[in-house]
């Protein structure tokens, strides 16, 4: 399936297409078109307000009521989708907009219309507001993430929908925008849902160089080979156990404008079976998701480039697949990262941290003002916050909060959390400089920041992003995020280094 994206000065009333989407406002005095819908009433001779309420329409955010064109209006269909109330001024916030064309979006693409095929193609008009660049960039993001379906491996074809933007020509910048961002979000979505036989770490490597071809961005690949020679521990440690071996991903992309240069490091496990500590059967079914934070940072660097953004940027992507094979590392095993410090392993399923700690130590030879790493960690961290929100942890707390606020802002729930250090003795080992994990099972989220802290260069400002939670969603699709792979972090890292370009984040 594909999903086109045009815009148009058309009015609402004439725009041509299948379906029309219109937003519904919620109020005391009931259900009323938003902005963006005008012309539509009169088309209908007056009558949408009251065929709204006796569908039983009150304007909730995500709600979908469909009511019929009636040969009134081009489209065959209306669709009404809830907003909400709007603030005082009459605007509405951008995630409100994300979520409720991304609902209207995601239905049409999973459903039939009008007794047709699901297979057909639709076209389907936003009459949304879209007044400002900011309302028309959500709008065109929640259309393109809320249209995605994941059909590799699917036999039955899926709907081809071409989605028009009824906003003015004033917005198109942000339009592409919003484009650019929809599309790098997506492009992690499949990376994620690809089943792990087809994506070991060099079929992943190699994406990562077919990604960012002609946008500016140069890539070097570390085969097992030079990971040996430059003494990255932690990735042939998680690594040697499967048949297919590690690599390690660096992208570098700069601008001829930056003065301030940001580090991404995202935890590539291509397949996480828990090595020799092997998980339970059922915990390894959405294991592939375990690369999610090495696909948000190829997609948003991809993103960042096209956007062109005033700022350098680095991605490390470590890459390894997990597994119990006959020369799998051990408990016990002793193992030496990237710039000599040595860690006892004690569980072989605490392996992201290992190899993000090996990109970590890496960065200081990139003289970033900020690093930043994102990494499914721990299941911790979906006791303490739940499968939606991500635990942000940092060099400070501050860091920590900043970066957790520019998140939030990003359309991407977050939450700042402490790194106690009491915690750390924990990590204490007898006979290394210390173990990949503490004794104590209590704050698990936390212990595994604190490890991450002992490989970050000095000085630098750094935060860590666990999204283990929202990277994967097991439960029914909402909004615009679907089924499956979620590309969490994508949104937040573009977000990110524009605000490092602006010198509005610390460290920047």
């Amino acid at each position: 399936m594909t999903v086109s994206l045009s815009t148009s000065e058309s009015a609402p009333g004439i725009a041509e297409s299948d379906v029309l989407v219109i937003g519904v406002i919620q109020a005391p005095e009931g259900p009323s078109a938003a902005p963006g819908a005008d012309g539509v009433d009169e088309a209908l001779g007056g009558t949408l307000a009251g065929a709204l309420t006796a569908l039983g329409a009150t304007g909730e955010l995500e709600e979908l009521i469909k009511v019929p064109g009636g040969g009134k209006l081009p489209a065959s269909v209306i669709v009404a989708v809830g907003l909400g109330a709007p603030a005082e001024d009459g605007s509405f916030d951008a995630e409100t907009l994300r979520r409720a064309t991304g609902t209207a979006l995601r239905d049409l693409a999973a459903n039939k219309l009008g007794g047709r095929d699901k297979s057909e193609s639709k076209s389907i008009a936003l009459a949304l507001p879209a007044r400002t660049a900011a309302e028309a960039e959500a709008v065109v993001v929640g259309a393109l993430l809320g249209g995605y379906s994941f059909r590799r491996y699917r036999t039955a074809p899926a709907p081809d929908l071409a989605v028009t933007l009824l906003t003015s020509d004033d917005n198109a910048a942000a339009v592409e925008r919003g484009r650019v961002i929809a599309a790098a979000v997506n492009f992690a979505r499949d990376l994620i849902n690809t089943a792990p036989i087809d994506l070991p770490p060099a079929v992943l490597a190699a994406e990562a160089e077919r990604a960012v071809a002609g946008k500016g961005v140069t890539v070097q690949v570390l085969d097992e080979a030079e990971l040996k020679a430059g003494g990255y521990g932690g990735i042939l440690a998680v690594g040697q156990g499967s048949s297919r071996p590690p690599r390690l991903v660096r992208l570098h992309y700069t601008h001829p404008d930056a003065t301030r240069t940001v580090a991404f490091v995202g935890k590539g496990i291509t397949f996480d079976s828990g090595g020799l500590s092997l998980k339970p059967s059922k915990s390894m079914e959405t294991m592939k998701c375990d690369m999610s934070g090495a696909a948000a940072v190829l997609a948003a660097t991809v993103a960042i480039a096209e956007l062109g953004l005033a700022v350098n940027v680095v991605g490390y992507m470590p890459l390894a697949e997990n597994m119990p094979g006959g020369a799998a590392q051990r408990p016990s095993d002793i193992i030496t990262i990237y710039g000599g410090k040595t860690v006892e392993v004690l569980n072989t399923d605490a392996e992201g941290r290992l190899v993000l700690a090996d990109g970590l130590a890496r960065t200081g030879a990139d003289g970033p003002g900020l690093v930043v790493d994102i990494a499914t960690l721990t299941g911790a961290a979906t006791v303490a916050l739940g499968r939606r929100t991500a635990g942000v942890m940092g060099s400070s707390d501050s860091v920590a909060a900043e970066v957790a606020a520019v998140m939030r802002e990003a359309g991407e729930p977050a939450w700042a959390m402490p790194l106690p250090e009491e915690l750390r003795k924990g990590l204490d080992s007898p006979v290394a400089d210390l173990a990949n994990v503490s004794g104590d099972r209590n704050g698990g989220m936390l212990v595994g920041g604190i490890f991450l802290r002992e490989f970050v260069p000095g000085g630098v400002a750094w935060a860590h992003l666990d999204i283990a939670g929202p990277a994967y969603n097991e439960s029914a699709a909402y909004g615009y995020t679907p089924k499956g792979g979620t590309g969490a972090a994508v949104r937040a890292l573009v977000r990110i280094a524009a605000e490092t370009a602006a010198g509005r984040l610390a460290g920047a």
